[in-house]
């Protein structure tokens, strides 16, 4: 599995021979890159309707969607999405084959307007696990599966759900504070999923949510958590 960081909350997930993109929002500081620079992916996830996770969602409008019914069908109006995971999007707690890929909906907690005005509701904000098995209560050693937590508070689910029945290697969580969880709060989260890998995302786009990452750093070992903390570059590629 690849797994690259374009910036902000925006990745994307190689699965096999399945691309995947998550919240294409490209007009932040961390990428060099342009929508038109990427290959259009085989599946786009969105987490939420706001302006800096959805603004070149009509880019890649020729992929296959994976959103919630509300937003799935705002995006098919909007943006002119033509195929919508299972003809409608998904929700919360189910799981999607995407080619190569398993992607799970679950929990973020966090406010879902669509775009800046606020104008519509666009259903609830959601994270995705996406690994190369279907998941299942019988574990297994071999899979590769990544979280992204979406814009979110820290919430027990992480706890008590996601991490021990999910199993994530590696986490994507938001640590810039003031519009999700800060470094303590995302790295209480670390320890709770007990990930081997943790990427902090959603920092250092906008004066509100600059941060150093080294704080991050510090908080995930204040934890005890065995993780390995992993900063990147913007467009920069980690593979699990």
């Amino acid at each position: 599995m690849e797994i690259t960081w374009y910036g902000h909350s925006t990745f994307g997930v190689e699965v096999g021979e399945t691309s995947l993109l998550i919240d294409p929002f490209f007009g932040n500081p961390k990428t060099a890159l342009e929508p038109s620079d990427l290959d259009t992916p085989d599946y786009v996830l969105f987490t939420h309707g706001h302006e800096d996770h959805i603004a070149h969602a009509e880019a890649f409008s020729e992929a296959t969607l994976i959103a919630v019914p509300e937003l799935a069908t705002y995006a098919s109006e909007e943006f002119g999405y033509e195929s919508l995971i299972g003809g409608m999007g998904m929700n919360m707690g189910g799981t999607v084959e995407a080619g190569d890929a398993y992607v799970t909906m679950v929990r973020a907690d966090h406010t879902n307007g669509i775009m800046t005005d606020y104008e519509y509701s666009a259903g609830p904000p959601a994270g995705f696990v996406i690994s190369d098995t279907k998941p299942t209560q019988i574990e297994d050693e071999e899979s590769e599966t990544f979280y992204h937590a979406g814009d979110t508070s820290l919430m027990s689910e992480m706890r008590d759900v996601i991490g021990p029945f999910l199993e994530p290697d590696v986490a994507a969580v938001p640590a810039g504070d003031h519009f999700t969880m800060g470094p303590m709060q995302a790295a209480v989260a670390v320890d709770w999923l007990d990930v081997d890998y943790a990427i902090p995302m959603h920092y250092d786009t906008f004066p509100p949510i600059e941060i150093d990452t080294e704080e991050f750093e510090s908080e995930v070992a204040g934890t005890g958590s065995d993780a390995e903390v992993v900063v990147l570059e913007g467009d920069e590629t980690f593979t699990l």
